[in-house]
């Protein structure tokens, strides 16, 4: 078949990195694929000043030289348009599905025609956190007439929660089990938890740098790790001490999740949560809320849930993990394991083409 995906931008986002590997894994199949990004996004002239004004560098830094996204990383062919616009019908060549991948390109995908591919909403978030004048939008790109797929089923509750019944299908996400793996291993010499920090308030960090403070009242020798894309600012300090990897290679991450007794997942809004995946596929047990993907990976015990924006009870949780016995551990590490790599991309390609030909809406 001939697949086209779109999305808004090439960045190093977790739905640009799912993009990405359906594309090699299609390619891998035989069928042939092209994805369609907008040009990077470019300060205004009043963002850059405000930029200037609070030493944000770093943001400085991606406007005149962007990072290279997940697409390009990947080697996929990939369209790139001439400055920042809506993707239209004239961008796109024919094809047999046409995959949109965030709300605005399902809207510009309605408006193409059925030569361009039967269409496909890959729905990867409930995406309304960055403007809340954006939800009457959201709400009518999730209502158009097409093929319907979410990540995660706690994504699809979400939805039609507030929209009734849509058709969607749920096809969760993997993780890459070459990239992600670790051999067994005993718990660390002194107990040690790993989270990723961004400033997004969404993310949690905040969540949990307090959840470890709570937690070394009662493990003082409580070590921390953390990686991410932002650098650690003074509005959200890390705990103290926390060995931090800012953007470390992609090679780096499964050293880092194997370093940890427990991986925080304190997101407050998320569609999937990868990061549960991948330390999980390192043998890392997990402490996640109930966000994403994380009831369906967690909830038979692989992980431990806790309660919502409660630092409180991430800690408890932290210090009752690495005050088990070892074997206990152990066992909880090899569950975490073996759940992970029960399930590859592989496994997420197959049902993503099973479910493309599910009958679906017209377009």
């Amino acid at each position: 078949m001939r697949i086209t995906f779109l999305l808004p931008s090439d960045n190093l986002t977790g739905g640009n990195r799912v993009v990405a590997i359906y594309a090699q894994q299609l390619m891998a199949r035989g069928h042939e694929v092209l994805v369609v990004t907008c040009a990077p996004d470019r300060l205004s002239p009043r963002e850059m000043l405000r930029a200037v004004r609070k030493r944000d560098w770093q943001s400085l830094k991606n406007h005149w030289s962007p990072p290279t996204g997940h697409i390009a990383l990947s080697g996929v062919p990939h369209k790139i348009l001439e400055r920042p616009r809506a993707i239209t019908a004239a961008d796109v060549p024919d094809a047999d599905i046409l995959i949109a991948t965030w709300w605005e390109t399902a809207m510009w995908m309605h408006t193409m025609p059925q030569s361009k591919g039967r269409k496909v909403h890959l729905i990867q978030g409930y995406e309304i956190w960055l403007d809340p004048k954006v939800v009457a939008q959201v709400h009518g790109a999730l209502q158009l007439p097409n093929l319907k797929i979410a990540i995660s089923s706690d994504l699809k509750h979400t939805i039609e929660e507030k929209l009734g019944p849509t058709g969607i299908h749920v096809v969760p996400n993997a993780v890459d089990l070459t990239q992600f793996t670790a051999p067994p291993r005993a718990m660390q010499a002194a107990p040690t938890v790993g989270f990723i920090y961004a400033h997004a308030a969404i993310k949690g960090a905040d969540i949990c740098t307090r959840a470890c403070e709570l937690a070394r009242q009662q493990i003082p020798n409580l070590q921390v790790v953390a990686f991410g894309a932002d650098q650690p600012s003074a509005a959200l300090p890390l705990p103290s001490g926390t060995d931090y990897c800012y953007r470390p290679p992609q090679t780096q991450l499964k050293e880092i999740y194997a370093r940890c007794d427990a991986w925080l997942f304190g997101s407050r809004l998320d569609s999937f949560g990868l990061p549960i995946l991948e330390a999980m596929a390192c043998r890392t047990p997990v402490i996640a809320v109930p966000v994403g993907a994380a009831q369906d990976l967690l909830g038979d015990g692989t992980g431990v849930l806790v309660a919502k924006e409660s630092p409180e009870a991430m800690a408890a949780a932290i210090v009752a993990l690495c005050s088990q016995p070892a074997a206990d551990w152990l066992a909880r590490s090899d569950r975490a394991y073996a759940k992970a790599h029960g399930y590859s991309w592989n496994d997420a390609a197959t049902r993503l083409l099973a479910t493309l030909e599910q009958p679906g809406e017209a377009a």
